[in-house]
């Protein structure tokens, strides 16, 4: 689980907030919060209107380019996988289970799983 919870793509926390976010297929929204938590970290972003204001938990394993010039990161998912991921849920933010069971949609053999290679 710990791959999945840690930047690969460059990436400052604090330079990811504000930057849109494209999944493979489009954009998805944009990055509203970051954190660095060591294989922890996440980006929650805000879908807009595009799921009706709808957040989104993702882990920043899931995070593959960072272009700072265009202003945008990309992330290795469909928006059909961003979009039927488990819904972000605040108060559980910190807590590893919550984590884990996004862990599981996102990592390998889950729904929301895209093979890296």
């Amino acid at each position: 689980m710990t791959d999945l919870w840690t930047y690969r793509a460059a990436a400052t926390p604090t330079a990811l907030r504000g930057l849109s976010v494209e999944a493979l297929d489009g954009e998805i929204g944009a990055v509203d919060e970051a954190s660095e938590e060591t294989g922890g970290s996440y980006v929650i972003v805000d879908t807009g209107p595009w799921i009706f204001g709808k957040k989104v938990m993702l882990p920043a394993g899931v995070i593959s380019e960072v272009d700072l010039d265009r202003q945008v990161i990309v992330v290795n998912r469909t928006k059909a996988q961003i979009k039927n991921a488990p819904e972000f849920d605040e108060s559980r933010r910190g807590d590893r289970e919550y984590q884990s069971s996004l862990g599981s949609y996102y990592g390998p053999g889950g729904a929301g799983y895209r093979d890296p290679h």
